[in-house]
Protein backbone atom coordinates (compact mmCIF):
# COMPACT_ATOMS: atom_id res chain seq x y z
CA UNK A 1 0.00 0.00 0.00
CA UNK A 2 1.23 3.49 -1.13
CA UNK A 3 1.94 6.25 1.49
CA UNK A 4 -1.15 7.88 -0.98
CA UNK A 5 -3.44 5.40 -0.86
CA UNK A 6 -2.76 5.19 3.62
CA UNK A 7 -2.99 9.02 4.08
CA UNK A 8 -6.90 8.50 1.50
CA UNK A 9 -7.52 5.72 3.52
CA UNK A 10 -6.77 7.47 7.19
CA UNK A 11 -8.66 10.33 6.13
CA UNK A 12 -12.06 8.42 4.87
CA UNK A 13 -11.92 6.80 8.54
CA UNK A 14 -11.33 10.44 10.08
CA UNK A 15 -14.25 11.67 8.12
CA UNK A 16 -16.57 8.61 9.44
CA UNK A 17 -15.33 9.05 13.22
CA UNK A 18 -16.33 12.61 12.70
CA UNK A 19 -19.75 11.53 11.41
CA UNK A 20 -20.15 9.15 14.58
CA UNK A 21 -18.86 12.20 16.56
CA UNK A 22 -22.11 14.50 14.99
CA UNK A 23 -24.37 11.64 16.02
CA UNK A 24 -23.66 11.50 19.45
CA UNK A 25 -23.00 15.02 20.01
CA UNK A 26 -27.06 15.48 19.20
CA UNK A 27 -27.97 12.55 20.98
CA UNK A 28 -25.84 14.08 24.06
CA UNK A 29 -28.75 14.67 26.77
CA UNK A 30 -25.99 17.50 28.91
CA UNK A 31 -23.51 20.50 28.06
CA UNK A 32 -20.51 19.06 29.34
CA UNK A 33 -20.62 16.09 26.88
CA UNK A 34 -21.93 18.36 24.16
CA UNK A 35 -18.89 20.73 24.91
CA UNK A 36 -16.55 17.16 24.75
CA UNK A 37 -18.06 16.41 21.31
CA UNK A 38 -17.61 20.03 19.73
CA UNK A 39 -14.34 19.89 20.74
CA UNK A 40 -13.82 16.80 19.42
CA UNK A 41 -15.36 18.08 15.69
CA UNK A 42 -13.45 20.93 15.79
CA UNK A 43 -10.17 18.92 16.54
CA UNK A 44 -10.95 16.52 13.84
CA UNK A 45 -11.96 19.33 11.29
CA UNK A 46 -8.47 20.37 11.93
CA UNK A 47 -6.52 16.74 10.98
CA UNK A 48 -8.59 16.66 8.40
CA UNK A 49 -8.18 19.75 6.78
CA UNK A 50 -4.04 18.84 6.97
CA UNK A 51 -4.74 15.41 5.44
CA UNK A 52 -6.59 16.75 2.80
CA UNK A 53 -3.57 19.23 1.98
CA UNK A 54 -1.48 16.83 2.24
CA UNK A 55 -3.07 14.13 -0.14
CA UNK A 56 -2.83 17.30 -2.68
CA UNK A 57 0.58 17.51 -2.19
CA UNK A 58 1.34 14.00 -2.49
CA UNK A 59 -0.70 14.40 -6.23
CA UNK A 60 1.15 17.11 -7.41
CA UNK A 61 4.33 15.23 -6.42
CA UNK A 62 3.74 12.02 -7.47
CA UNK A 63 0.87 12.33 -10.29
CA UNK A 64 0.07 8.63 -10.79
CA UNK A 65 -1.46 8.75 -6.92
CA UNK A 66 -3.90 11.44 -8.02
CA UNK A 67 -7.63 9.41 -7.75
CA UNK A 68 -6.87 6.59 -6.13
Amino acid sequence: MTVASQVKQTLATLKGVQGTLRTYNVQAKNEKAQSVYNNSLEITNVIIKDLEDRIKVLEFEEPQYKGN
